[in-house]
């Protein structure tokens, strides 16, 4: 697919109204610039890819907000090498835009059609991510522990399999439900003791974060 002119001058316009809505980190709006947000989405909606909403992707699922991918982005704080871990593939835009910013991403989709097609267009793309299909709660130990890990989905609670699969002075940010059905948006460090500390930045809507495995 491509990326016209009009394309690119919509993205900007995009990152305008972002930094009217108080996004202002410089690297993330770098990061958004050149990620091609029409490439992630169906074509139904491709006349739409460049407003502030999240859209259908198929199998239940959304590609994110772009206010939800910069405010996520800029609270994880991404460091050039980073080791981060993704919940949620989705439609791999967020995944994209952690790539542009030079971490190394881990990601997770529980729903198997939606996992092969995004892992199809990441590699049309140029982007290189270790994907995986299966049950995020669990993270990728083997892959741990993780510099960052980043939640994409409204979890019920946080995970203590992945607080422990974060590193000691790393970060987690992650969506947690509310008794309201808003999702609170949490970041949870974990201090050089191992204790945790959190603190929270707003409230979003995501889709739920779902804890069995899709049937192959």
């Amino acid at each position: 697919m491509t990326d016209s002119f009009r394309h690119q001058g919509l993205r900007k316009r995009l990152l305008m109204i972002l930094e009217s809505k108080g996004i202002n980190d410089k690297r993330v709006l770098a990061a958004m610039q050149n990620v091609p947000r029409h490439v992630y989405m169906d074509n139904a909606f491709l006349e739409h890819a460049y407003e502030d909403k999240a859209f259908p992707i198929g199998s239940g699922q959304t590609i994110s907000q772009p206010l939800t991918v910069a405010v996520q982005s800029s609270l994880l704080n991404i460091k050039k090498g980073d080791k981060v871990l993704e919940i949620g593939t989705g439609s791999g835009y967020q995944t994209a835009v952690l790539l542009e910013l030079g971490a190394k991403v881990y990601s997770i989709e529980r729903q198997k059609e939606l996992y092969l097609k995004t892992k199809g267009i990441l590699q049309t793309m140029g982007y290189r991510a270790d994907l995986k299909y299966g049950d995020g709660f669990k993270g990728w130990p083997s892959f741990g522990p993780f510099d960052k890990i980043i939640v994409t989905c409204g979890a019920p609670y946080t995970p203590d399999k992945l607080l422990d699969q974060l590193k000691v002075g790393g970060i987690m940010v992650i969506p947690v439900t509310q008794e309201n059905g808003i999702e609170s948006m949490t970041l949870i460090t974990k201090n050089e003791d191992s204790t945790i500390s959190s603190n929270t930045h707003g409230n979003f809507r995501f889709v739920p974060m779902l804890s069995k495995r899709a049937t192959d």
